[in-house]
């Protein structure tokens, strides 16, 4: 009798995702059942414990501005799971890997691949991803690297040194949030606008002035005043939210002054400005606009979970949502009223 074989087929192993396969609004997410990603030789397998919402998640979302699409994908999305922050306990390890064992707490930052909008995420082993630190909490862990690295490439990119002044609008944001403390730890005399409910945490997070935009317009202000009374303009400013213009803020300025927001501004300004602006004299007195490209790297999240250990950085964490509840927590983070970081429970 002729004997026969069959071939066993692998069922995947699955996970819980927040996944949206078309651009739009938050109700294009929805919450199912996918495969669990399967580490490679050289991958680290994490088991999300929270991740977060953010401004960049949301953009990836709605695929806005449309002429980022080119990258986000055309004609959707070619990513279907986001979340660019995240924070858990190793899973697994593929055999290859050094760095990392089973049972370690980790962070990390993934935009791009993204995935932390699941139970599982899969990342190569030098990717930007590190320990956290002894004493860290998971929530501060996981709110550690988005907003903060768009601080942390605004401030290295502008020249800002210990002693110069700068003015952070939005200073709530996750990336204004961040910029005041990394500012205040490098030295630097920071004022930062904020609203009214808000001067008071301003001040505890390391701004020495605060403006409330609720009752001042501070492109009004044509220079701040130290505690001196002397009156003194600005060596930099961080529009963090993206709210305002060169053109408004220039007059904040110092004559070499620099301006820099996290958005493109209005028809794309702010690149075109970046480029022409060291160009001209005269009206703009060498006032220019610096326009960053942040870059993720390993280096750049070890360097937070060091000043996470040290204590000289703390994010600032707003409220927290369920998986089940993302399409909510995507509504907050639109409404643009966030303070600091918005935080999914996985």
């Amino acid at each position: 009798m002729a004997g026969c074989c069959h071939a066993r087929t692998l069922v995947p192993e699955m996970m819980l995702a927040a996944v949206s396969t078309t651009y739009g609004g938050p109700e294009v997410v929805t919450v199912r059942e996918v495969a669990r990603p399967v580490p490679g030789p050289k991958d680290v397998l994490v088991k999300i414990q929270v991740a977060t919402v953010n401004r960049t998640d949301a953009a990836y979302r709605a695929g806005k501005p449309k002429a980022a699409r080119v990258v986000y994908g055309l004609p959707g999305p070619k990513v279907s799971i986001l979340g660019c922050e995240y924070a858990g306990i190793v899973e697994s390890v593929g055999a290859a890997v050094e760095r990392f064992a089973a049972g370690d707490r980790v962070f990390g930052y993934n935009e791009g691949a993204f995935g932390g909008h699941a139970e599982y995420v899969s990342v190569p082993q030098d990717a930007p991803i590190a320990q956290i630190p002894e004493g860290i909490s998971t929530e501060h862990a996981a709110a550690s690297t988005e907003g903060s690295h768009y601080a942390l490439t605004t401030i290295t990119k502008s020249g800002v040194v210990a002693g110069q002044r700068v003015l952070v609008n939005g200073g709530t944001g996750a990336i204004g949030s961040a910029a005041v403390q990394l500012l205040a730890h490098l030295g630097a005399h920071v004022t930062a606008v904020c609203g009214t409910d808000h001067v008071e945490v301003m001040r505890e997070l390391g701004a020495e002035h605060v403006i409330d935009y609720q009752q001042v317009d501070f492109t009004r202000m044509h220079f701040d005043i130290d505690p001196s009374g002397e009156a003194r303009p600005f060596d930099v400013v961080i529009d963090a939210v993206g709210k305002s213009t060169f053109g408004a803020c220039r007059r904040l300025l110092t004559p070499d002054g620099i301006y820099v927001s996290s958005e493109l501004g209005p028809g794309a300004q702010n690149v075109g400005l970046a480029l022409i602006s060291p160009l001209l004299r005269g009206r703009l007195r060498r006032r220019r606009v610096v326009f960053p490209i942040p870059s993720q790297s390993q280096a750049m999240v070890e360097h937070f979970a060091g000043l996470l250990a040290s204590g000289s950085f703390t994010p600032l964490i707003d409220r927290t949502y369920s998986l089940a509840d993302i399409a909510n927590a995507y509504r907050y983070v639109d409404s643009g009223q966030k303070v600091g970081n918005v935080l999914l429970r996985i």
